[in-house]
């Protein structure tokens, strides 16, 4: 899919084209905690994406490997597991996954360590422009442009 939109905006997108709208997204794994999942709306008209951005460390994390294992649907509709980040605490605390985008549903799991792990992102929801999605402002501005009719003249007698 390809996005059109910028971030959060609505203004100047067209009929036909995608509509973005963006989220923070965050979720913290642990021993306790150790998955998380990532659904969708059951909305036909909407897709979600998740789009990683960092994956690092908390307050309290002990002196161990903490490994993040993400599952996901690849191209062919099939489950992938695959891990993506590999932290400790007096190494690499945190990595930047640069905008890792999956399309939900999507499970993040501490696969190994326990944490506390912080993931942050951004949740994308796309959805389809069409001719019944006009703003107001786009409205009213049909409504001033109706069309000028000539004025009628006085006949004189």
């Amino acid at each position: 899919m390809s996005i059109l939109a910028d971030d959060s905006s609505d203004a100047g997108s067209m009929p036909g084209q995608s509509r973005l709208e963006s989220y923070l997204f965050s979720c913290e794994l642990s021993s306790e905690v150790p998955f998380y999942t990532f659904q969708a709306d059951e909305d036909e008209d909407l897709e979600h994406f998740l789009e990683l951005r960092t994956v690092c460390l908390g307050e309290g994390a002990k002196e161990e490997y903490n490994v993040i294992e993400v599952t996901a649907m690849n191209y062919q509709g099939k489950k992938t597991s695959v891990p993506v980040a590999s932290l400790h605490i007096s190494r690499l605390p945190m990595v930047s996954l640069g905008g890792f985008e999956l399309m939900a549903p999507v499970t993040l799991r501490l696969k190994s360590g326990t944490g506390p792990v912080t993931i942050s992102g951004m949740h994308l929801v796309a959805s389809e422009n069409d001719e019944s999605d006009l703003s107001d402002d786009e409205e009213e501005l049909e409504e001033e442009l109706e069309p000028i009719k000539p004025a009628k003249k006085k006949q004189k007698l």
